[in-house]
């Protein structure tokens, strides 16, 4: 390894979004406060491993650590990263909503499965009932008395027909 701090920094902070990116936010933390112990906090680099940084301590439950930074964030010499940070802030401190119980659906515990293997995956952990399946009346088609159809010739078709023949007249003519 290299004894350059912004290399140091760097290298840190690929390890820390990697780390991130794979979900493993506690690795992540340790490696950003690597990389800005490397690097000079009020530089553009210090300012994108804090940005980073926050992410991590809110994922890892360290609120209040986030929005310290945050709040020091807010303050950067960076434009962007002042932006960031205020941003970052005001999504830390809005208030928490709650969920209607409705809008969420509960994961069965596959752990509840019976030892003999007698409860089917689909029901393991379910604690609804399930309503009885009632069968549903046929409906039966009433039926039609053949007398009772209509099988006069309208002549519908062969107007249709003398249309259509006239239009393929009329195209073949001006083509």
């Amino acid at each position: 390894m290299t004894d350059d701090p912004r290399d140091r920094a760097q290298t840190q902070y690929a390890y820390g979004q990697t780390a991130f990116e794979r979900g493993n936010y506690r690795e992540a933390v340790v490696h950003f406060e690597a990389a800005l112990d490397a690097a000079k906090a009020t530089t553009p680099l210090g300012g994108q491993i804090q940005t980073w940084l926050v992410n991590a301590y809110s994922a890892v439950g360290r609120q209040q650590d986030a929005i310290a930074l945050c709040q020091a964030l807010a303050r950067h010499p960076d434009l962007e990263t002042r932006k960031q940070g205020k941003n970052l802030l005001y999504i830390l401190q809005a208030p928490q909503l709650q969920r209607p119980t409705n809008w969420m659906t509960e994961i069965p515990d596959l752990d509840k499965l019976s030892a003999d293997g007698a409860q089917s995956l689909g029901q393991a952990g379910y604690g609804g009932t399930k309503a009885a399946s009632r069968p549903r009346p046929k409906v039966e088609e009433p039926t039609i008395d053949p007398s009772e159809i209509n099988s006069k010739d309208n002549g519908f078709l062969w107007a249709a027909l003398i249309g259509v023949a006239l239009v393929l007249g009329g195209l073949l003519w001006l083509s």
